[in-house]
């Protein structure tokens, strides 16, 4: 499918691409990888033919059609549902000359390639993309232009995956979703019938949507068989033998062991030691992707103990202007607590973060915080907020203004900016090395507890590994919002689920909670009754509540059989005159009959369109209706 051959490219006397060569069959599900600012994005330009190497090719079958997310993300007056049905340029031709077409030749030729490439069900399927990414019926009737930047995207994206191309490149993907828009992705990506590159940091994503990865370091592309772990197991195996890494994980792992084996016990320590012990669980992928390039994160402990527990809420709603959010909010932190919060983008998992930290006030109910609680916030926004003109070393000189120079340089060295870096405006600064700086600065004065939303999105993988790290031996109390699976699991001890406008544990595992995303056909994730198994209610209550359910939406279902039944109809009809069409010598022998079955087979296209316009609708309004009961 996808010939790499030779490939050299380079930006002024830097080597990206050295000789690379690689490979990839039709189908192939690829993870491209490698260190940010190794040429993974500009190989992409290269693939697409946006630019030329310097030497080499690359080769790909004729006629292959290369589908790539839009930088600017749609913004005019047209509804969600026309910017995605319009991304398949050739099914918007083919329809607009089916409606000037004379020639009965010709109209044939449409309505079969039509047919083939399923024109007919268009509109599910781009509806089923756009509420997979978070949009539900009544959002995709909505216009572009009212949607905030990053929701606009997603639209882009979904552009992307509509038009179905023949080799689909993906650059970050997931930057603009959240974590139940990721789950759905995974899925996709592995079922989709093309080939697929990903350029991806998300390591579940990784595992669980490609077959193959390809690794770009220093110049050069490796491709390895399976998923990111398997990988990472071949890369490792190869590093142990030149850089005796299997020493350097040993003494790690003493090291920690002997924390675990003193302190596991002991009840101020125990939430450390148990996330040691995840840690260890988790060591042998971190270690394995160790960088010595990769400086390791470090947050400062508590400069100040905080009796437990620091936050407490009793019937607590929070929202803007006087209207809420959130509400029946009854909810406790401890000083050493690590919680994630689940739900989908606009659920209100930054309103109870804005909430925690102090941002928002409560609007009602019993709201109680530690009086000298220090909250380190972080949130991808910020990194807007830093002062483009001054370095790091400027940033933290603000904060130790009574400091020496060797004080803050040593200071801003341990955030991880090494000398030349210290000095580089914080403008020019890359966009993990942004995120690195802000994190560095909203720990500075050694908080309590942590609030992090979204902090892996400019991170590379072996940077998120650090970050792992460094949650795993911060003593204080931490809430994590992150798409980032693989970091929830290694970080936090407790989930919350912030749905139905409240906030209730969710007391089984993340893998329950993607199941139960992808089982839900909006794509907003479960709702509180979804986490709860039926909110306490015994076998023979549920039995009957659903026995109850079906009752009042019967004529509902009884909608959606008909419209279903008129589906089939119409579509063995179009089956039937697509036979009869097939017949060459027809045109010759009868052309006044050929012309009479394309114009039989354009309407029945047309009653096709809306049996199934009625069989999302109704469908759509049984879904609303059952939520409703639930």
């Amino acid at each position: 499918m996808l010939h790499v051959n030779d490939l050299t490219y380079r930006i002024g006397h830097r080597l990206l691409l050295d000789h690379a060569t690689v490979a990839l069959p039709d189908g192939a599900k690829v993870g491209l990888v490698g260190p940010n600012g190794a040429g993974k994005t500009t190989l992409f330009r290269l693939i697409a033919g946006e630019m030329g190497a310097e030497t080499g090719s690359i080769g790909l079958p004729k006629n292959a059609r290369i589908g790539q997310v839009a930088q600017e993300a749609p913004a005019g007056p047209e509804t969600l549902m026309e910017v995605v049905l319009k991304a398949d340029r050739e099914r918007e031709a083919l329809l607009a000359e089916a409606e000037t077409a004379h020639d009965p030749h010709r109209i044939a030729e449409i309505h079969t390639r039509l047919a083939d490439i399923e024109s007919h069900s268009a509109e599910a399927r781009a509806g089923s993309i756009l509420a997979g990414l978070g949009f539900d019926t009544e959002a995709q009737q909505r216009p572009c232009s009212s949607f905030s930047g990053g929701w606009r995207m997603r639209v882009a994206l979904a552009a992307t995956l509509f038009a179905r191309p023949d080799l689909l490149l993906l650059d970050e993907p997931t930057n603009y979703l959240d974590l139940e828009g990721t789950l759905w992705l995974e899925t996709y990506v592995s079922r989709y019938p093309y080939t697929v590159i990903v350029i991806s940091h998300d390591r579940d994503l990784l595992n669980r949507a490609v077959d193959t990865i390809v690794h770009l370091d220093q110049g050069k592309l490796m491709l390895y068989r399976g998923g990111y772990d398997s990988f990472n197991r071949q890369r490792r195996e190869r590093q142990a033998l030149q850089l005796k890494l299997k020493a350097k994980q040993d003494d790690q792992r003493k090291h920690m062991q002997a924390f675990v084996d003193r302190f596991r016990f002991k009840a101020s320590k125990a939430r450390q030691a148990q996330s040691r012990l995840k840690m260890l669980e988790k060591m042998e992928p971190i270690v394995a992707l160790a960088d010595n390039t990769i400086v390791p994160f470090h947050f400062p402990p508590p400069a100040k103990a905080a009796p437990p527990p620091i936050v407490q809420m009793e019937e607590v709603s929070v929202g803007y202007d006087e209207t809420p959010v959130l509400s029946r909010l009854n909810l406790r932190i401890d000083e050493d607590d690590r919680i994630g919060l689940l739900g989908a983008n606009g659920n209100g998992k930054s309103t109870l973060a804005k909430l925690i930290s102090g941002r928002l006030d409560p609007l009602g109910g019993r709201f109680k915080r530690f009086h000298r609680l220090d909250v380190a916030y972080f949130a991808q926004h910020q990194l807007d907020e830093l002062k483009p003109d001054q370095s790091p070393y400027d940033h933290v000189r603000e904060l130790m203004p009574d400091a020496t120079e060797a004080q803050v340089r040593a200071r801003t060295g341990a955030l991880g900016f090494i000398r030349t870096k210290m000095d580089t405006k914080a403008g020019d600064l890359s966009g993990g090395e942004k995120a690195r700086l802000l994190l560095g600065l909203a720990t500075f004065t050694g908080a309590n507890l942590f609030i992090l939303d979204e902090p892996t999105n400019h991170l590379d993988i072996d940077s998120r590994e650090a970050l792992v790290q460094a949650l795993a031996e911060f003593p204080g109390a931490v809430i994590l919002i992150s798409h980032d699976r693989h970091l929830l699991e290694a970080s936090v001890d407790r989930l919350w689920l912030v749905a139905d406008g409240t906030v209730t544990p969710w007391e089984d595992d993340m893998e329950a909670y993607r199941r139960s995303v992808l089982e839900n056909r909006s794509g907003a994730g479960p709702s509180g009754a979804a986490r709860k198994g039926g909110n306490g209610q015994t076998a023979q209550d549920r039995r009957r509540a659903s026995a109850g359910r079906r009752q009042q939406t019967a004529h509902l279902r009884k909608k959606i059989k008909d419209a279903e039944s008129l589906i089939e109809s119409v579509q063995k009809e179009i089956r039937e005159i697509d036979a009869k069409l097939s017949d060459s010598s027809l045109y010759d022998r009868n052309p006044t009959e050929a012309a009479f079955l394309a114009k039989e087979r354009a309407e029945a296209v047309r009653s096709l369109a809306k049996a199934e316009e009625k069989w999302l609708a109704s469908s759509a309004e049984l879904e609303e209706a059952m939520a409703e009961a639930d």
